[in-house]
């Protein structure tokens, strides 16, 4: 178990025996109650130090935690809240925590159209019961769009990561006649650019399939299910996107931007490596460390003529290739004079 959860568990039975009217507590008994309901949570013995509770008083005392109990020692042994009617449970929120869980309600309101969330509605509708919301307009817009093909799985293919059941997934890639099925074991759910996808083991090795692309979905009960404990921000460290190579190393791309355009990649990096690496009237030159795939030849074509790479020499050939085809098929362009 986390400390974090310890923790909790500690201060709400402190909670429970500080507000207790009929029982007088000790330091020693509160170690003991402490140390009993962390058996019953975890099955197995655990003692609680004095110096921990000690501590845990003391932050229940402070402003730390935001609680300011007003624990008092009587007779000089026996411990107490001086207010019978406090709780750590009964905080009372001012008007800045007010603004704030307000302010939290109108961005959590732009996800509950998402079938993922549509369990939240009852909860977003209780918090704005509950902070007497004005029901203003949302300051704050986020980009999404509802109707995305293989929004649907989104439900199944959490829950199936959350309670770690094995998949049988019918695919048809753009390039496929008929679909697959595949039998994987999802690990993550990773949104770009407005598309989702699934990270999950398939036979030996880690694959990503879209969800746009997902016909149908089974539970398979019969495999037991291996759990790889990917974490998300490790795994994509070395990407611009959600395609990663097992035997790619990162390698350093080098590229322009013009003055017009870079400030924009200043303030929004193209990857968290970013960095400086020249500065002139003309412009601006990056440096980012990446696997080089598909996703990120996208966005360096976005820029248009704004971007030019400059290593490496591969990647820089691939662009050429990609602007003379484009330049031809503007070239060879034939439409019709409008009416």
């Amino acid at each position: 178990m986390s400390s974090n959860k310890n923790a909790l568990i500690r201060y709400k039975t402190l909670d429970k025996c500080l507000k207790n009217k009929y029982r007088k507590y000790t330091l020693e008994d509160l170690i003991d109650a402490c140390s009993e309901a962390l058996f019953e949570f975890e099955g197995k013995e655990s003692y609680v130090s004095k110096r921990t509770v000690q501590l845990d008083l003391q932050n229940m005392r402070s402003e730390k935690f935001g609680y300011e109990a007003p624990i008092e020692v009587y007779d000089r042994k026996y411990y107490r809240y001086s207010d019978p009617d406090y709780s750590i449970h009964n905080i009372s929120v001012n008007e800045s925590d007010l603004k704030a869980m307000n302010n939290a309600v109108q961005i959590l309101k732009q996800f509950k159209d998402f079938s993922m969330f549509k369990e939240m509605n009852g909860v977003i509708q209780k918090l704005e019961d509950s902070i007497h919301s004005t029901h203003q307009k949302s300051i704050i817009h986020l980009d999404k769009n509802e109707q995305l093909k293989g929004l649907e799985h989104i439900d199944v293919l959490y829950e199936s990561i959350l309670n770690k059941k094995v998949l049988k997934i019918s695919y048809k890639s753009f390039t496929a006649r008929e679909p697959n099925i595949f039998t994987v074991h999802p690990q993550l759910l990773k949104e770009f650019n407005n598309r989702w996808f699934l990270i999950c083991l398939y036979k030996k090795g880690i694959f990503t399939l879209a969800l746009d692309r997902m016909e149908g979905i089974e539970v398979d009960e019969n495999t037991k299910y291996i759990d790889q404990n990917l974490d998300g921000d490790e795994y994509f460290k070395d990407i611009v996107g959600v395609t990663v190579s097992e035997t790619m190393k990162p390698r350093s791309v080098v590229f322009f931007v013009d003055s017009s355009n870079a400030p924009y990649v200043k303030t929004k990096p193209l990857h968290s490596s970013q960095e400086i690496v020249n500065e002139t009237e003309d412009g601006t030159v990056f440096k980012i460390c990446v696997q080089i795939n598909y996703e990120l030849e996208r966005v360096l074509l976005g820029f248009g003529d704004s971007l030019v790479v400059h290593k490496p020499r591969k990647l820089r050939l691939r662009m050429q290739e990609k602007f003379k085809s484009g330049f031809k098929n503007y070239q060879n362009l034939v439409i019709p004079d409008e009416e």
